[in-house]
């Protein structure tokens, strides 16, 4: 690609990552929201994310005209059940860990990892050591993730603890396996398409064992609210964000601009849930913010 070229094809990809990491960060919060208005338990919320967030976008492909042009091959068959697979294991995961640790710890723990699963599985297929650059991000980003998930105050020990940081690393291997997954182009899709085919494949897969759950909604305009905010803003808007920016930035920068859902989640769960970070918390975070600067200068 030309290089006058490849620096606004840069350029548009950081933006959509960005942009898609600062949406994520309220997806725990709004998903907690409802959750909590509605009685349901994390797995009908992951469900109605997705289904959600798959659904706003179906309509807006259908009303582009977007389905219309869709050629079906078995390559694009097999990519749309991946995508979904991978999107409902992320999204029951996190919210499971969210229930038995906290928006913050279950965020960090999740897409901290995601940047390290992410390099390794990179050196591995390439057969090569990962760049210095590469290594001291990432070395931030775990110090950051370590300092600000064991700071939070009042968050249960034991088993809670133990179970919910198991979940997020499974966690953000899913997430990492999609990264790597949706950077090789598949004829006849695109970001939008991925996004909301992938949205509701994952939902539909977790559907029945949510209605199993309870999935019944209070018909009050808040929880419809928390409901419609949490599929279209931090869910199909942010994965369209995300599959958009993957076609131009290398997947480790990919991966580290993830980091602004925790960024993002710690401060909102800071001011607004009152999580009480302490000292190390803020260090782990300025960790996270270093580390996330690094990426981008490599990239």
């Amino acid at each position: 690609m030309p290089t006058f070229l490849a620096a606004p094809a840069r350029g548009r990809s950081a933006s959509a990552l960005i942009l898609a990491g600062i949406l994520w960060g309220t997806g725990g919060l709004s998903g907690s929201l409802l959750a909590a208005k509605a009685g349901l338990r994390p797995l009908p919320v992951a469900t109605y994310r997705l289904l959600l967030g798959g659904g706003a976008m179906m309509v807006f492909l259908a009303l582009s005209g977007g389905l219309r042009q869709m050629i079906w091959t078995i390559p694009l068959v097999r990519r749309l059940l991946a995508a979904g697979v991978l999107l409902g294991l992320f999204q029951a995961c996190y919210f499971a860990a969210v229930s038995l640790t906290s928006v913050s710890i279950a965020t960090m723990i999740t897409i901290g990892s995601v940047p390290v699963f992410v390099a390794l599985a990179t050196s591995v297929r390439e057969r090569r050591r990962p760049g210095n650059t590469t290594i001291v991000s990432i070395t931030g980003a775990v110090f950051g993730l370590v300092l600000l998930t064991w700071s939070p105050e009042g968050i249960a020990g034991g088993w809670r603890l133990v179970g919910g940081v198991a979940l997020a690393l499974l966690c953000a291997t899913g997430f990492g396996t999609l990264t790597l997954l949706s950077r090789s182009p598949v004829d006849g899709l695109d970001p939008l398409r991925t996004t909301a085919f992938g949205l509701l494949v994952g939902g539909l897969l977790l559907a029945p064992a949510a209605l199993w759950s309870g999935m019944a909604l209070p018909l009050r305009l808040d929880v419809f609210g928390a409901a419609c905010y949490l599929g279209i803003v931090p869910t199909a808007v942010a994965y369209a964000a995300y599959f958009r920016g993957l076609r131009h930035a290398p997947p480790v920068v990919t991966a580290l601009s993830a980091l602004l859902e925790p960024l993002t989640a710690a401060v909102l769960s800071a001011f607004l849930l009152h999580d009480q970070l302490g000292v190390t918390g803020w260090c782990g975070t300025g960790l996270l913010v270093a580390a996330l600067g690094i990426g981008y200068s490599r990239g």
